[in-house]
């Protein structure tokens, strides 16, 4: 079957289930594997903001998107000469990559007649399920099952490691210019790692929110994982978030990697942040995944 991803999470669910050679078409995000857009068709582009600041970011967001104005680019006639059977797209987040209905309309146009699955799940156990959908719709459903399975064996093993002990409190800041909290499955990700998120919408959109209100439940561990960054990007800006959790350990990690897609990798995340909270009983990951800052 010929697969075409338009958002990175479904890049990296595809190639979890041994399907990469199947996949024709990614999107300009799509970094992981490596190899995905190096030797796959772009369909999706959309402007570089590696340069731009937090605060920058945000307001070309909000502009576009007050103006009606898309941030993301579908390659029609790229995706066209695909011949794509499959498209994996989402209607989670306007932010994060292109809407459903904007494939829709440009296959309509093309006269194109592949499948559109969208991928919106709100919570932990609903991103593993979206692991079966794909499975499915790829006609390999025992896949999931094996990959879900496998998962599931790894938060339980946190589950065990951390039972018993004191949960601290945990606040996630998602992005730092303005400050956002925590949303969708990003809490389930802290109580599967032993702790009690605070100041957090678990099954909800993130939102922007004040320092002070990050602040009012006193967490005693503040996360760090702004959305279409790495470690280090995550780190720089965590050193802005200090200053207002000065009680707080405040920690870095790969928001990218481990926290904001909705992929497979969301378990590395949950044992990354089981290390940090319960380090005497979770090992730690790899050393580019988190980083304390103070």
């Amino acid at each position: 079957m010929r697969l075409v991803s338009l958002l990175p999470s479904a890049t990296e669910i595809v190639h979890a289930l041994g399907l990469g050679d199947d996949l024709v078409g990614v999107t300009f995000e799509c970094d992981e594997p490596a190899s995905a857009r190096q030797t796959k068709a772009v369909v999706v582009g959309g402007r570089d903001t590696r340069g731009m600041t937090p605060a920058e970011i945000d307001d070309y967001v909000r502009t576009q998107m007050s103006a009606g104005g898309d941030l993301y680019t579908l390659h029609a006639d790229a995706l066209a000469g695909l011949d794509p059977e499959l498209i994996l797209t989402q209607d989670l987040c306007r932010v994060c990559a292109l809407p459903s209905g904007h494939v829709d309309q440009a296959l309509s146009h093309l006269g194109c007649r592949s499948e559109v699955l969208s991928l919106d799940p709100y919570t932990l156990e609903e991103v593993l399920g979206t692991f079966f959908e794909v499975a499915r719709a790829a006609g390999v459903p025992e896949r999931g099952v094996e990959l879900v399975g496998a998962l599931r064996e790894r938060l339980r093993g946190v589950s065990e490691a951390v039972a018993g002990r004191r949960r601290p409190k945990v606040a996630v800041v998602e992005w730092v210019d303005p400050p956002f909290t925590a949303g969708h499955w990003v809490p389930d990700l802290v109580v599967a790692a032993g702790g009690e998120p605070v100041a957090a919408r678990a099954g909800k959109r993130s939102v922007q929110v004040s320092w002070a209100e990050l602040a009012a439940p006193e967490p005693e561990i503040v996360l760090v994982t702004p959305c279409g960054f790495h470690l280090d990007g995550a780190a720089r800006q965590a050193e802005a978030v200090i200053e207002h959790f000065p009680k707080a350990a405040v920690w870095a990690i790969d928001g990218d990697g481990l926290v904001v897609r909705p992929g497979p990798r969301l378990v590395d995340g949950v044992e990354a942040i089981a290390a940090i909270l319960h380090p005497e009983a979770v090992p730690a990951p790899g050393e580019r995944a988190i980083r304390r800052v103070s």
